[in-house]
């Protein structure tokens, strides 16, 4: 028997590393021969770099870039052995990186993230797979290109800091220093979201507010977004305003998409590519996987999905172990998903549920092999 363990991080409390381990040592309890393989798995956010670096192997790369605010944050990043980097922007240009009090997405930049892909390609980054979620900012990706060579002129061709305030002050892009190398690099960007740069449903109105944007200025930051948009339409002839998903992270993309041979991807699709999930799975004969928490958002490129979805493609059957179950838990089942095994076993508190995560998911992974071994031994 060989089994797959493919489980997300249970955030806060359990990593899917330490997931894997309870995992492999109960499975030996109930099938002592079985053969047990784990994938840490992420879906493009939090925990995306641990995750691909377990699998991918390499090292955690540190440098010192200019944060939100442009205060220096030492901020990390991944660079695997077939030289990908994998970044997270929240690593720089994040907002658990500002207090509350100093949110304002006039005023932040994504250019620290920049920063990190520069220092990514000094030491030997072939490729870049960028994780965009929990950013600070809403600059239209000024920051991150203005790091990158690519200078933002107003009427009086004086460059312009790259902050959101600045977006109605563009007059003239100037591309013509864009660092050479990232030009043709293969570069993803993980992206779970459909909103477009501008209009009610774009990145100033959607997410300024979580960033710090009162209704005054949600109004003053979409009129720049406006503005930046018809400044690139002439420059590329792209209708950027509309771009279904260019409104991800204040607009963070838009930059790479009109300068260099950057695509958009949905943040499991991309780790599941890069780690070759599919395989994986020859040969096996179920897989577990699992999350913090499954409801109704779980089926919108989340990790339980994504491997649900494979396995249901191979005939695989699966299974996932979870922290708690919401509204609309049960979609998941169409998705690949035979059966959820919830940790908690009776009314308690979240503080404990955290405290005892270990020994809860344990508890549920005992139940639910002893449930797969009953099942086995069933007459058809």
């Amino acid at each position: 028997m060989k089994i797959l363990f493919a489980p997300d991080s249970f955030k806060g409390s359990l990593s899917s590393t330490r997931a894997i381990e309870l995992l492999a040592s109960t499975a030996k309890i109930h099938f002592p021969h079985c053969e047990t393989i784990g994938i840490p798995m992420a879906d493009g956010g939090e925990g995306t770099v641990e995750a691909l670096l377990d699998t991918l192997k390499g090292s955690y790369e540190s440098c010192n870039v200019s944060g939100p605010l442009g205060t220096p944050v030492t901020a990390t990043y991944a660079l695997t052995k077939n030289h990908t980097a994998i970044i997270e922007m929240a690593a720089a240009s994040g907002l658990p990186l500002l207090k509350p009090e100093e949110r304002n997405p006039l005023y932040t930049t994504s250019y620290g993230t920049g920063e990190l892909i520069l220092d990514a390609i000094k030491k030997g980054a072939a490729s870049l797979l960028l994780s965009i979620g929990g950013s600070a900012t809403n600059d239209g990706g000024m920051g991150v290109a203005s790091a990158l060579g690519i200078r933002f002129l107003d009427v009086n061709d004086n460059v312009l800091k790259p902050i959101g305030a600045n977006l109605i002050r563009i007059h003239k892009i100037d591309s013509s220093n864009l660092l050479p190398e990232i030009k043709s690099m293969p570069i993803t960007i993980m992206c779970d979201v459909k909103n477009p740069l501008t209009g009610p449903t774009g990145a100033t109105y959607i997410y300024g507010p979580q960033k710090g944007a009162s209704p005054t200025i949600a109004d003053e930051m979409e009129q720049g977004m406006i503005h930046y948009a018809s400044v690139l339409k002439k420059l590329t002839g792209e209708d950027y305003s509309s771009m279904e998903s260019a409104g991800a992270a204040g607009g963070f993309s838009v930059p790479f998409l009109a300068f260099t041979k950057a695509r958009l991807a949905s943040g499991i699709d991309s780790v599941m590519e890069t780690l070759h999930f599919k395989d994986h799975l020859k040969d096996v004969d179920f897989v577990i996987t699992g999350e913090g928490r499954v409801d109704e958002q779980s089926v919108y490129g989340k990790v339980m999905s994504g491997v649900g979805k494979a396995c249901k493609e191979k005939g695989i059957p699966a299974c996932a172990i979870v922290g708690s179950m919401g509204k609309d838990a049960h979609k998941i089942l169409d998705f690949g998903i035979e059966s959820i095994f919830p940790i908690v076993p009776a009314p308690m508190e979240l503080s404990e549920c955290m405290n005892r995560s270990e020994e809860l998911f344990k508890d549920a992974a005992d139940r639910m092999f002893r449930f797969i071994k009953m099942g086995m031994n069933l007459k058809s």
